[in-house]
């Protein structure tokens, strides 16, 4: 998380990063967001219901959907990534226009 953390500073005002959390409560997932994201760039909440997670077809995590501004999702994978490659994926979502 400290590479999603430190990409998601650089790339703020060009990206939105969100980071939704299930099977938690609200109290433990602040204070594990408080904890990873320090950057302060990340948006993130306790999806309860899991609508988030069933909209994207997402059945565990970690797992990235990166979604163009017209809703359209770009890319998608599990697990983690080297940040070179994380990279390179925004750098290709944010030439999308």
């Amino acid at each position: 998380m400290p590479v999603v953390d430190s990409l998601a500073a650089e790339y703020s005002e060009r990206v939105d990063f969100v980071a939704p959390a299930w099977h938690s409560t609200f109290d433990l997932t602040q204070a594990r967001a408080h904890e990873l994201f320090q950057s302060g760039r990340i948006m993130w909440g306790l999806d309860e219901e899991e609508e988030i997670f069933r909209l994207y077809g997402v059945p565990y995590q970690p797992v990235t959907v990166l979604i163009a501004a017209d809703g359209t999702v770009v890319e998608a994978w599990d697990g983690l990534r080297a940040e070179e490659e994380i990279r390179a994926s925004l750098d290709d979502l944010i030439a999308l226009g």
